[in-house]
């Protein structure tokens, strides 16, 4: 008998966090179990001071070794420069790649209109993160920190485990 073991990535949690509630705020932020097997995260961030011509994201991943410490990405880039050309970070692509297409921020800067992050399932990123590149066993945050105009405004993190 031959058996196939599959990793399977799991949302545990998201916790978003608006710094400045003049600038922006979210008008909901969860994870949704539509069964046993099937879950999905959501969130969607109103824009109270647009447009926005002028953002950074820092992206790190987290793993939980008594408590949370860095691993492997922790990257910062220029989201307006970057969207214009992709390929000048491939580990920003990579991680981009994670949320994009479940995502209304796929287009150049400014942006004048609330940002979506609608029905990102554990299947699309389970396949990023076991197929297109193979990461370890464990707990870990995905952690995106959003600045405009060189000032923080947000923080989304993202807990999941990948069994």
């Amino acid at each position: 008998i031959i058996y196939q073991v599959s990793p399977k990535v799991e949302f545990t949690n998201i916790k978003c966090t608006s710094l400045d509630l003049s600038f922006s705020s979210f008008d909901y932020c969860h994870i949704k179990a539509v069964n046993r097997s099937f879950k999905y995260l959501s969130l969607k961030v109103k824009l109270h001071k647009v447009p926005i011509t002028k953002i950074k994201v820092n992206i790190a991943v987290l793993k939980r070794f008594n408590g949370y410490r860095p691993f492997m990405y922790n990257v910062t880039v220029d989201a307006c420069r970057f969207i214009r050309n992709p390929k000048s970070n491939p580990v920003f692509s990579y991680l981009y790649s994670l949320f994009k297409t479940y995502s209304n921020m796929n287009h150049t800067c400014p942006y004048n209109h609330d940002l979506i992050v609608e029905k990102l399932n554990t299947q699309f990123v389970n396949n990023q993160v076991t197929a297109v590149l193979p990461v370890p066993e464990g707990d870990y945050i995905f952690e995106t920190n959003w600045f405009a105009e060189n000032i923080q405004r947000a923080v989304v993190r993202v807990y999941g485990t990948l069994s």
